[in-house]
């Protein structure tokens, strides 16, 4: 499987009342459009959204609708993700049609575990973050065990940050790119990066973070984080300059990934490389600055064996600084069989 895949903006639908259900099911099916679904297809995009969007207004009054597309293998999906701020729920409970919270008739979850092919969840008293992946009928095992959650400060409608995956040569590659500031001349920083990243993903990072600095040279500038993991050796490459944070995280164990201090783009460095050479298994979590740095998965428990995109957007609702843009990813590490 060769893609790559430049990310963008997560579209985010507040609601808190009933009109901006229809809001969210409109983005969600022009989501489901810009991946070429057919009309059931987005039928089925439409349902889950619905749902999603009615449970929040029912049982925690008020809630996020998360709307991004993703890809897949050998096609492309929507991803919807509900977030509330509580009460929670359990999973198991909420599951099985006939059960509900709030007085109605309990069908909500279950229509989407149905028409999703993939759904997850973590609810504790916190709140509840909900996940569902549609991807066209037939793709039943398409889904890649990533997540991606990208925010412009105050709803900006360009977003100073930017990432991209690439999957080529028996290898996932990895790029956040964290521009100087916010606003659009912090986007055309990160633009730069991204742009010449996507010429040649497969090129060690090394290589790759001097490419970067001369495309972004003229720009802000800004800060980089580039990661390849060869899924034959099970070994992660590394490479970072600037405050973009970097983790590997395993139930056992968790490291902070170095980043060197300057600006690519500007006055940075020649980038140097960290090997690990045991890294199958692990989460590999990288955010920009605009994400507070104090978070662990072990205060949230059960919450490191939820899907990445689970993950992404809890670490988004619980620690947002809220004045700078913010871009957070994760994907679980998985060697090729």
């Amino acid at each position: 499987m060769d893609v790559i895949f430049p990310g963008d903006i997560t579209t985010v639908i507040h609601v808190e009342e009933s009109t901006q259900i229809g809001q969210a099911r409109r983005a969600a099916t022009l989501a489901a459009s810009a991946c070429g679904f057919d009309e059931a297809d987005t039928g089925r995009v439409a349902l889950v959204v619905t749902e999603l969007a009615t449970n929040l207004i029912k049982h925690a009054t008020r809630g996020d609708i998360h709307i991004a597309r993703v890809p897949g293998k050998g096609t492309y999906g929507v991803e919807v993700i509900a977030i509330d701020r509580g009460p929670g729920f359990n999973l198991a409970d909420c599951l099985p049609d006939g059960f509900s919270t709030g007085g109605t008739r309990g069908e909500g979850l279950g229509a989407v575990r149905r028409q999703a092919q993939v759904m997850d969840i973590h609810a504790d008293e916190r709140g509840a973050v909900v996940l569902a992946r549609m991807y066209p009928k037939g793709f039943a095992d398409a889904d890649i065990r990533f997540g991606a959650s990208q925010h412009a400060l105050h709803d900006e409608p360009e977003c100073g940050d930017g990432w991209a995956m690439a999957f080529h040569d028996g290898a996932v590659s990895v790029v956040v790119v964290d521009g100087l500031g916010h606003g659009p001349a912090a986007h055309v920083a990160a633009e730069a990066g991204i742009v010449e990243w996507q010429a040649g993903p497969s090129a060690d990072p090394v290589d790759l973070m001097a490419s970067l600095n001369v495309a972004m040279t003229g720009t802000r500038g800004g800060a980089v984080a580039l990661a390849r993991f060869d899924t034959t050796r099970g070994s992660l490459r590394y490479a970072g300059i600037g405050n973009i944070a970097g983790y590997l995280l395993a139930p056992e164990s968790s490291r902070g990934l170095a980043s060197h201090p300057g600006i690519v783009g500007a006055r940075a460095r020649r980038a140097q490389a960290f090997d690990f050479p045991e890294a199958a298994g692990r989460l590999l979590v990288l955010h920009s600055d605009g994400l507070q740095s104090r978070w662990h998965l072990d205060d949230y428990p059960g919450l490191a064996g939820r899907h990445p995109a689970v993950i992404t957007a809890l670490l988004h609702r619980d620690f947002s600084r809220g004045r700078d843009d913010v871009t957070v990813f994760a994907i679980r590490l998985e060697a090729s069989r």
